[in-house]
């Protein structure tokens, strides 16, 4: 899952320390820009959530306890929204500064604490193998006014309801497949 060893920061990554080496190789061979981060990921939570935060031009959103320090050093000075779930990015996209998409309530009830027009998607209809369900960050991206998504809204009881949200911010949704929405750890565009 990329959403386990990457975090976007702008035209950046923070890359977890012990991302295998054929990962770091691919991001030098496409020239992507990448700075290496401070704790490696590890087997067991909290470890395994360091790099799970979400930057966005104005927010970091994240277990502030459990932020790779990496991340707000390239980051600047941004409004560190914080939140108890650790998994940020598995649980959250976000379309624009202040519009945002999250199967997790806790992250929900922060963000519009902070003014941030944000959606509940039920992380019920997100499909990953050995769970009762996924997260719905985790089976999407955003790149260039298009979200991205493994598999096919209109078969989560809530599509109807992304759609008509996303589509008020004049972003197109493009289904990957049209099976049920799946969990697999986000999708990540680099340049």
């Amino acid at each position: 899952h990329p959403d386990i060893f990457f975090t976007q920061v702008h035209d950046a990554l923070v890359v977890a320390p012990n991302l295998p080496a054929k990962f770091i190789q691919r991001l030098r061979d496409n020239n992507v820009s990448f700075v290496i981060g401070k704790i490696p990921v590890g087997p067991e939570y909290p470890e395994t959530a360091v790099y799970n935060a979400v930057v966005t031009n104005k927010f970091i959103i994240h277990n502030s306890k459990i932020t790779d320090p990496s991340i707000p050093e390239l980051a600047g000075q941004k409004t560190h929204i914080h939140v108890n779930q650790g998994y940020t990015r598995c649980n959250l996209i976000f379309l624009d500064d202040d519009h945002h998409i999250t199967s997790d309530r806790g992250i929900y009830q922060q963000l519009e604490k902070s003014g941030v027009n944000t959606f509940f998607i039920n992380p019920a209809g997100v499909q990953i193998p050995g769970f009762d369900h996924g997260f719905f960050g985790g089976c999407c991206g955003l790149f260039e006014n298009k979200l991205f998504l493994l598999g096919n809204p209109d078969r989560h009881p809530d599509g109807r309801k992304l759609n008509s949200f996303v589509d008020q911010l004049n972003i197109k949704i493009s289904a990957l497949s049209s099976t049920s929405l799946f969990d697999g750890g986000g999708i990540f565009f680099v340049e």
